[in-house]
């Protein structure tokens, strides 16, 4: 594969830092747009905002590849607008940038969010059911992307679906998860034998610099998770062993004594604007099954290089300092 000159739109994040990273390492030249700087590669960091047209054409100007992992993501994001004008205008702009620019390869990460709940694992071909904003404009902004590379034979769209990520240096879902799970008199909800996906940032980092390499279709989308699933009753022991309490599973409550609490605390935290460690929502995603299929990647070649338990522990170490 001969060197490319790559924009990572969003290259300061947290999957970005790690796939440019990457990038670098495989020889090509890299140029990371984002209106935050890069605190690993300053020099290399031009100031752009997704939701702005002339900023991504100047940003981009020159490249062979753009890849996109700007988003808004965050559960209480105000104005909720922000979902469209980042998500989906966000994608309006990459590809008026790239048709503008001639730019025929769009690298975008979208998000199992699209999918909603489902006690079942999820294929790539699975009903789509957002379930909040997030995975509304995730979707919409696939719609973006799936029409722009219709419209020219000669272009070609990788999408990747990750679920949750984790990893040194992020805060995001599974972080906090681990932060209750380490806590000394954490409390089970529900009975443990659901199963979660969840992916970690250095497999998803190689993953998007592996879905460079594929140029037999014209459009290519998968699913992103490190396999295999575990239950919480696996994940729990592994988390709390990591934080120095054991492997025992802790003492647990059902579900249905914690849904009238976490209900009531939904109104307060309506009235007060204040919030709660317990919500419908929180309990929801503890209780509820969240697989995502990734035979499709497997299939295309793709070896993630960490394993998912050592991953964790990793995190737990850097994180946490136990």
């Amino acid at each position: 594969m001969y060197r490319k000159t790559i924009a990572v739109i969003g290259g300061s994040g947290f999957i970005g830092t790690r796939l440019v990273e990457l990038l670098i390492d495989a020889g090509h030249s890299v140029r990371i747009i984002d209106k935050q700087n890069s605190s690993k590669y300053p020099e290399m960091r031009l100031a752009g905002d997704v939701r702005s047209i002339d900023e991504m054409v100047s940003g981009c100007g020159g490249c062979d590849v753009i890849y996109n992992l700007a988003a808004e993501h965050k559960d209480d994001v105000r104005p909720i607008s922000l979902y469209d004008d980042v998500n989906v205008q966000g994608a309006r702009n990459v590809c008026e940038a790239a048709s503008r620019l001639g730019i025929n390869e769009i690298i975008f990460t979208s998000s199992v969010a699209i999918y909603g709940f489902s006690p079942h694992e999820l294929n790539e071909e699975a009903s789509i059911g957002y379930i909040n904003d997030y995975g509304r404009t995730k979707y919409e902004a696939e719609q973006v992307y799936l029409e722009w590379v219709r419209a020219d034979s000669s272009r070609r769209l990788r999408m990747l679906r990750p679920t949750a990520v984790f990893g040194e240096g992020n805060r995001g879902n599974v972080y906090n998860l681990i932060r209750q799970i380490g806590k000394k008199h954490f409390v089970m909800v529900g009975d443990g034998e659901n199963r979660k996906s969840i992916a970690y940032v250095g497999n998803v980092a190689a993953c998007l610099r592996f879905l460079l390499e594929i140029d037999s279709q014209q459009v290519a989308i998968f699913n992103y998770a490190d396999k295999p699933d575990l239950k919480m009753n696996e994940l729990v022991p592994i988390v709390r062993s990591a934080f120095g309490y054991g492997e025992n599973l802790p003492p647990r409550l059902p579900d249905f004594v914690i849904y009238p609490i976490a209900t009531v605390l939904d109104a307060l935290a309506a009235v007060t604007g204040k919030s709660f460690p317990v919500s419908r929502v929180r309990v929801q995603k503890f209780c509820s099954n969240s697989q995502f299929a990734t035979d499709r990647l497997l299939q295309a070649g793709f070896v993630p290089g960490y394993e998912l338990r050592k991953a964790l522990v990793r995190t737990i170490k850097a994180e946490f300092g136990v």
